[in-house]
């Protein structure tokens, strides 16, 4: 059954998006909109030096930044826009969401063939000092992806060290053994990525991904004045995985919503699969070290991520309050810009309690 036939709209590109009012789309109008309100009354006030202590060694900002304007979102039921706020064409940094991009360009490359099986050895696609010798040579596309790799070393003057979350001195681990969030090694994925594309990722984001998808041209994908690299004799920058040292995605709600309602098709937009339903089976597949986390997109299993929603829902997170929320069960792709985490699955429950 393609994504047409389970009744997916496709929008195509540009501004002429159908909408459908809530209670044709099965809302109760009223409590989406107190959904909507809760959301705007839990805005984060807090811009990129509040979130970053620059006090901490190596915590310098690299990449380009850009203050955050103000709350916006917007929610899709099986393709269709039942309600926005604010202003869904807004530019903003989007932090670690980032990340599922990322990863998309992982998937790419396994539908592609460029990597064979995310098991593969990492160093036997990109033979530089950083995947070698006993410890680093040990590291799969899957330990990168699940953030398991315990990558140990420097990427682009940071070491893995400025993002240590789970303690600086604390024993390193066997790399796939232990979960831990961590920036510089997901750049390192990005700039494994480079070497397997052997062209900037922000040009194959643009032709496999945002383009098919009718993704504006607003959108940028940074990386870091020290993070170009010499690819077949060309300059390249390899791009940031989030805006922890600065960079990373800047895009609006309308190009997330686009992104994300391919992942709820399946990876298939209006007839043509981009993405294979294959790799988004596996990337929203929990891992054993972090049961809600799977190829850099959060997972619900047991509803231990967000106890008011479903089990197979997934989303993107970003901080500040950046996330693209998808419910295969409903037909909903949620995004919304600056909401305080503490209230995001307060305002995902109250969502899916306005359906009748």
């Amino acid at each position: 059954m393609t994504a047409t036939e389970r009744g997916h709209y496709f929008p195509a590109a540009g501004d002429s998006w159908e909408r459908q009012r809530p209670e044709d789309a099965g809302f109760d109008p009223d409590a989406l909109q107190a959904a909507v309100n809760f959301a705007l009354a839990n805005e984060t006030t807090k811009g990129h030096y509040d979130r970053v202590d620059l006090s901490l060694p190596q915590n310098d900002v690299v990449g380009p930044l850009k203050d955050k304007g103000p709350m916006h979102g917007l929610i899709l039921r099986n393709g269709r826009i039942v309600t926005d706020w604010g202003n869904t064409a807004q530019i903003d940094m989007t932090y670690s969401v980032a990340k599922s991009y990322l990863s998309t360009m992982a998937g790419l490359a396994l539908d592609d063939g460029l990597i064979r099986d995310v098991d593969d050895l990492v160093r036997e696609y990109v033979p530089t000092e950083h995947f070698q010798g006993d410890h680093n040579g040990q590291i799969t596309w899957r330990m990168l992806l699940q953030q398991t790799s315990e990558w140990v070393g420097k990427l682009f003057d940071k070491n893995d060290t400025a993002d240590r979350r789970k303690g600086v001195d604390r024993e390193i681990q066997t790399p796939g053994t232990l979960y831990e969030y961590n920036d510089v090694r997901v750049n390192l994925l990005g700039f494994a990525l480079l070497h397997v594309w052997r062209r900037p990722l922000p040009e194959v984001l643009k032709e496999r991904v945002m383009d098919p998808i009718g993704g504006s041209d607003t959108w940028q994908w940074h990386g870091y004045s020290t993070s170009y690299v010499d690819i077949d004799g060309k300059r390249m920058q390899s791009v940031s995985g989030g805006s922890h040292f600065g960079g990373g995605i800047w895009i609006n709600s309308l190009d997330h919503a686009r992104f994300g309602h391919l992942f709820l098709a399946g990876g298939n937009w209006n007839g043509r699969q981009l993405i294979s339903e294959k790799w988004i089976a596996e990337a929203t597949t929990p891992s054993a070290c972090e049961p809600t986390y799977g190829y850099m997109w959060w997972l619900n299993p047991r509803r231990a991520l967000y106890p008011s929603c479903p089990e197979n829902c997934f989303a993107a997170h970003g901080a500040g309050g950046n996330y693209i929320w998808i419910s295969p069960d409903h037909g909903l792709v949620v995004v919304v810009r600056w909401l305080e985490g503490e209230h995001r699955d307060a305002f995902f429950g109250k969502v899916l309690a306005a359906l009748r």
